[in-house]
């Protein structure tokens, strides 16, 4: 079993403030996972209070080990990429723009 063991009081107090006051979700579910491990509760616990594998719980935590604050945050580059590259999609909407009621002249 894995627990967050060493959780200084200020940082307690950071996680509870952003725990109510942030605006991202995910950054405000992650806070509460630190200080419920510190608190003692299980993997298997935290997984079903977040609705996520274990896995997910231990990325967490290894997230906050590693990163702190910022680990709670994603990382840029997640997510589907584009499949036409900036100059295909302004063409694409050069094409819209000069014939916008025919569209089948667009393909």
């Amino acid at each position: 079993m894995r627990l967050i063991r060493d959780l200084n009081p200020e940082s307690q107090k950071m996680l509870e403030r952003i725990y109510r006051a942030s605006k991202h979700h995910q950054v405000r579910e992650r806070a509460k996972c630190i200080l419920l491990s510190f608190q003692g509760t299980t993997i298997e616990e935290l997984s079903g209070i977040f609705g996520v594998t274990r896995k997910t719980i231990y990325n967490w935590l290894t997230a906050w080990e590693d990163r702190k604050l910022i680990g709670f945050y994603n990382r840029r580059g997640r997510g589907r990429k584009p499949k036409l590259t900036e100059a295909q999609g302004q063409q694409v909407i050069d094409w819209v723009k000069e014939e916008p009621k025919s569209l089948k002249k667009s393909r």
